[in-house]
């Protein structure tokens, strides 16, 4: 299991994953941020980009914050490595492995 944080921006045109905001991952949403929409959106956005199973994304905290905490439950090796592929931290050539 991984334990980070995210930033998340509503009402966006697309949805999307990737890049950082004050350490934290940014993640953009198509839903508004109105009973719970964009966060119920940034779960499955979240669970689609780690290659997970909805259940397995779970809100931390932050319900009702742009800034939220979040859980992943999987291999941890396999996760923290998207993770930094997803913040811009993995700068490694493929063909080296």
């Amino acid at each position: 299991m991984i334990r980070f944080n995210v930033h998340v921006h509503p009402g966006s045109r697309t949805s999307s994953v990737g890049g950082s905001h004050d350490g934290s991952l940014n993640i953009h949403v198509r839903a508004r941020a109105v009973e719970g929409a964009a966060t119920k959106e940034t779960l499955a956005v979240l669970a689609q980009a780690f290659h997970v199973r909805v259940g397995a994304v779970q809100l931390v905290r932050g319900a009702t914050s742009r800034r939220k905490t979040v859980t992943i439950e999987g291999d941890e090796r396999e996760l923290e490595s998207q993770l930094g592929r997803l913040l811009g931290l993995n700068h490694e050539d493929p063909a080296k492995d």
